[in-house]
């Protein structure tokens, strides 16, 4: 089973650089971040063409999340729970049924949370600990699970081109990566880590200032995988070469191989 996580930056301006990376990489099933579009206007009809199952969790301009599957989804859930006044497009959830396995599938935009200090750094710090509080409930389910997306969390320094640039960065801050840490530390696997060591792997690089030619990049694009879900993990890496497409969105795809 692969599965990708992919923050496109808007379906309306990436579509086509979307269709292209779909028909090379061919994932089972890919979560989206940053759909940037109410599920109404969403493309539905042009991904169910190519076999994919379409789950949207949309918002007018900003955020939304969606599912593409070609694989059977049940159970879809949206929407992060512990906050019902929340009404911002950042979390859902399916259960995709592999050969073998089913696995729990969370797909989340985590906020950016900038300026920091500040309401959004408190917004994002808020939504961390609801997130922190459904990933020990994965855990405590039999299901293996993960939770995939844009993180917006810059876990070390080795993990940025230039950390001393980020320092005081809502991405970056203490507080941000200590929020990150509880999470992991509760049991679960940072897949790409658990493959793959050292610096230099970045999954985002900003559209100014040359970042994507200078290699000046940053990865915040992560999947957290419950223990029996790690026991599945056969690979997972950065699709780097997405950046270099046409109308690319700033972030690239990163992608896990499950036995499943």
């Amino acid at each position: 089973m692969k599965i990708a996580t992919f923050n496109i930056n808007g379906i309306k301006a990436r579509i086509e650089t979307l269709t292209k990376w779909l028909e090379e990489a061919q994932p089972d099933v890919a979560l989206l971040q940053e759909i940037k579009s109410v599920d109404e206007a969403f493309p539905r009809e042009h991904f169910e063409d190519m076999g994919y199952q379409v789950e949207t969790h949309g918002q007018k301009s900003f955020n939304g999340v969606a599912i593409l599957s070609k694989l059977p989804l049940e159970d879809v859930t949206r929407g992060l729970p512990g906050d019902d006044s929340d009404e911002q497009a950042r979390w859902i959830e399916a259960t995709v049924m592999g050969d073998t396995q089913a696995v729990r599938l969370c797909g989340l935009y985590l906020p950016n949370g900038n300026p920091a200090p500040g309401p959004k750094y408190d917004y994002k710090l808020a939504w961390m600990k609801r997130l922190e509080e459904r990933a020990k409930q994965l855990l405590a389910d039999e299901t293996p699970a993960l939770m995939a997306g844009d993180y917006n969390v810059i876990p070390q320094a080795e993990d940025a081109a230039k950390p001393d640039s980020w320092r005081d960065d809502a991405l970056f801050r203490p507080e941000t990566r200590e929020a990150f840490r509880r999470i992991l530390n509760l049991g679960f696997t940072e897949a790409f880590r658990a493959r793959t060591q050292g610096p230099g792997h970045y999954s985002f690089w900003d559209y100014q200032a040359g970042a994507w030619q200078r290699n000046n990049g940053i990865r915040i694009d992560h999947f957290l995988l419950t223990p029996s879900c790690a026991d599945l993990l056969s690979d997972c890496y950065i699709d780097k070469d997405a950046r270099a497409m046409d109308k690319p969105s700033d972030h690239v795809p990163v992608l896990v191989e499950l036995a499943a």
